[in-house]
C-alpha cells in the first residue's frame, strides 16, 4: 500500500486465529518524503487490540515497525470473517519533532494541512500445524491410527510438543516487543542527535558572528589609542 507520504507493508493485518490464545502481526510504515512525519493508528475495536506504538515520528526516508496484538478470542466469528478495520493517519511535522510534540490537533483536517489516511483490514488465517505423524505399532498391540497436531489430545507424546510450542510463541512475543522498543529508542536517539547537531551549528554560527564583529571594535580602539599618543607627542 503506497501513497504520497507513506508506504505501508503489508496492506492487510493477518492474525493466526486460535480460540483463547493471543496472536500478533506487524506492519512497516515507510516515510517516502524528505520531511519528518508523525502518525497515529486507530481501530474500530479498541478493547480487542493493542498497538505498539500507536503513534510516533518517522524520520525522512526511514521506517517504523508497528506491532498489533489481538486479545485471545472467546469464540470464532461466523465464517471466520472479521469486520475490524485499522486507520493509519500521517501528516508532515516540523523538523526535529519528537513523540512528546505530537498533539491531537496535528490530525485535525484543515485547508492548509495534508493528512494522509490508509485503511487496513483484518484477516484471520489458520495457525501453522504440525506435519502428520504415524505411530509405529508395538510388538504387543496393533498399529495405532495416524494423528495430526491439534487432533491428538489422546496421545501422551503430544503434550510436551504443545508445551514447547507455547513457550516458543511466548518467546516470539517477547522478542518482537523488544525489537519494537529498540526501534523506538533508536528513532528517539536519531532525533536527539539531529537536534544536537542543529544546536551545535547555531553555536558555531553565533561564535563566528561575534568574532567578525569583535575585530572592527578592536581596530577602532587601536586607532584611538594611536591617535591619543600622537596627539600627546605633537602637543608636547
Amino acid at each position: 500500500m503506497s501513497n504520497e507520504l507513506v508506504t505501508i507493508q503489508p496492506g492487510e493485518l493477518k492474525f493466526p486465529f486460535k480460540l483463547k490464545q493471543q496472536s500478533l502481526c506487524s506492519f512497516q510504515l515507510i516515510n517516502n518524503t524528505d520531511n519528518y512525519l508523525v502518525f497515529k493508528v486507530k481501530t474500530t475495536s479498541t478493547k480487542k487490540y493493542a498497538v505498539r506504538p500507536n503513534r510516533g515520528v518517522v524520520l525522512p526516508k526511514a521506517t517504523c515497525n508497528v506491532t498489533v496484538t489481538m486479545q485471545a478470542p472467546k469464540e470464532a466469528p461466523p465464517g471466520m470473517q472479521c469486520k475490524d478495520r485499522f486507520l493509519v493517519q500521517s501528516v508532515i511535522a516540523p523538523s526535529g519533532a519528537t513523540v512528546k510534540d505530537i498533539t491531537s490537533d496535528m490530525f485535525n483536517k484543515e485547508p492548509c494541512r495534508v493528512i494522509e489516511e490508509n485503511k487496513l483490514r483484518v484477516l484471520y488465517v489458520a495457525p501453522p500445524q504440525f506435519p502428520s505423524t504415524i505411530l509405529e505399532s508395538s510388538e504387543e498391540g496393533p498399529a495405532q491410527k495416524e494423528v495430526t497436531g491439534y487432533m491428538s489430545s489422546d496421545v501422551s507424546s503430544f503434550t510436551p510438543v504443545s508445551k514447547d510450542l507455547n513457550e516458543l510463541k511466548e518467546k516470539l512475543f517477547e522478542s518482537q516487543a523488544k525489537i519494537s522498543k529498540f526501534t523506538e529508542e533508536k528513532s528517539a536517539a536519531l532525533q536527539q542527535k539531529q537536534k544536537l547537531e542543529q544546536e551545535l551549528a547555531l553555536i558555531k554560527r553565533s561564535n563566528h558572528e561575534r568574532a567578525r564583529l569583535g575585530f572592527p571594535f578592536l581596530f577602532v580602539c587601536f586607532i584611538g589609542i594611536v591617535g591619543i599618543i600622537l596627539g600627546y607627542y605633537f602637543h608636547s
